[in-house]
C-alpha cells in the first residue's frame, strides 16, 4: 500500500517537516529567553512558532492517520499525536506571562515535543520506505 501522494511524494512529508521547523525553532527561542534575562520577544517568537507547529502538525497527523488506517504503521502517527498533545500543552504553558511562561516548565515541553516530532518522522519515513522496498 502506498501512501497518499502527490507526484509520487506523500503529502504529508510537505507538513511535517514544517511541523519538526516549529517545534525545534521552539526550543532554540526558549532558549534564547532563557539566556536573555527574559526578552520578551523570544516569548513571542516561541508562541508563534508552536502555533504554526501545531497548525502544520495537525495537517500532517490527519494525513498520516489515514494513511495509518490504509495499512502504512501507526508508530509514526501515534507518536505524532504525542508529540502534538505535548506541543499543545506547551502552548497553555506559553501563554502564562512572565519567567514562568518557558522556564522550567515550557522548555521542558519544547524538548520533549522536539523529540517527539522528530521521532515520529523517522518512524514515519522508514516505514514509506519499507512500504517502497515491498512493492519492488
Amino acid at each position: 500500500m502506498r501512501p497518499i501522494s502527490i507526484a509520487g511524494r506523500p503529502v504529508y512529508a510537505m507538513f511535517l517537516p514544517v511541523a519538526v521547523v516549529c517545534f525545534a525553532g521552539t526550543v532554540a527561542t526558549d532558549l534564547a529567553y532563557r539566556g536573555s534575562d527574559g526578552n520578551l520577544i523570544w516569548l513571542n517568537f516561541s508562541s508563534w512558532l508552536l502555533a504554526a507547529g501545531l497548525l502544520f502538525g495537525a495537517v500532517a497527523l490527519v494525513l498520516m492517520l489515514v494513511d495509518a488506517i490504509r495499512g502504512l504503521g501507526w508508530a509514526g502517527p501515534l507518536l505524532l499525536l504525542v508529540a502534538w498533545i505535548v506541543e499543545l500543552f506547551n502552548s497553555f504553558i506559553h501563554a502564562r506571562d512572565g519567567w514562568t511562561a518557558v522556564v522550567p516548565a515550557g522548555l521542558l515541553l519544547s524538548l520533549a515535543g522536539a523529540l517527539l516530532v522528530l521521532v515520529s518522522g523517522w518512524l514515519s519515513y522508514s516505514a514509506r520506505n519499507a512500504a517502497v522496498r515491498d512493492r519492488r
